[in-house]
């Protein structure tokens, strides 16, 4: 691949609870599209010789072992919520002699240390995920290697997060607001990645037509949704209805641009 084209694979499209949830017989819930089985949202970016992977919920380990590559240089983590940190301890995987860099919010990191203290045990056990964490600022970029990485500062309700604008790529989850300046700075980038939880409106995440609506504002070259419920929909269903530009993401999918 051309070392200056982004690849973005999707290991994980679903929210909190993944689809098909857990005791729920509904139509997606039922159906025997692949593309209705979600796993909790996650993906790595190939860029410029780097691997970097976007939060890590507790499906990480079987994402991984169905991906395209296991190869993996850094981790990039959105916010402290369990289906996005979930599965760090399977991390160890990468830790064989050696560090495995995670960036994040302060807050973020100091809340890992809490609640994984052995991850970062000066004098570790054998065998457990050995993390080096960097703290990240919003909008103050930062770099992997040759790659400007550029935290976009975006709220969960009123918890503070970020996405992750990285070359051509804005990767934006669990968004509900986003300011003007930070849509303004997005604008026109070749590819967005945004949640869409469901058709109905939710105190934390924007819905299918706020998503829509922040896509029309950005005017991305192509947007794909993520972070979807069952309660979205069918995939072929919402798929025939959405702008052209636009397309429900899947586990597995791979883009480049």
């Amino acid at each position: 691949m051309n070392r200056d084209r982004l690849e973005l694979e999707f290991l994980g499209t679903g929210t909190s609870s993944g689809v098909p949830q857990l005791r729920c017989g509904c139509e997606v819930c039922r159906s025997t599209d692949s593309r209705d089985k979600r796993f909790r949202t996650s993906a790595i970016v190939r860029y410029r010789g780097k691997n970097i992977l976007i939060d890590c919920g507790p499906d990480f380990r079987t994402q991984m072992l169905r991906a395209s590559s296991q190869d993996l240089d850094a981790l990039l983590i959105t916010h402290i919520h369990y289906d996005h940190v979930g599965g760090l301890d399977d991390i160890r995987a990468y830790c064989l002699g050696n560090t495995f860099p995670i960036y994040a919010r302060a807050d973020v990191i100091a809340q890992l240390r809490e609640k994984l203290p052995y991850c970062f045990h000066p004098n570790p056990y054998t065998w457990v995920p050995l993390l080096e964490p960097h703290s990240i600022v919003d909008n103050v970029p930062f770099t992997l290697g040759d790659i400007e990485i550029r935290p976009i500062p975006i709220k969960h309700f009123k918890m503070p997060i970020i996405g992750f604008h990285i070359g051509p790529l804005a990767y934006i989850t669990d968004c509900k607001t986003i300011s003007d300046d930070q849509v303004e700075r997005l604008r026109a980038i070749p590819l967005l990645v945004l949640n869409a939880l469901r058709v109905q409106d939710h105190v934390s995440h924007l819905n299918l037509e706020q998503a829509l609506a922040l896509i029309e504002r950005i005017r991305p070259g192509r947007a794909f949704l993520i972070h979807m419920g069952h309660d979205i929909g069918l995939h072929s269903r919402v798929s025939a209805a959405l702008p052209e530009n636009v397309a429900l993401a899947y586990d597995g999918l791979v883009v480049q641009v």
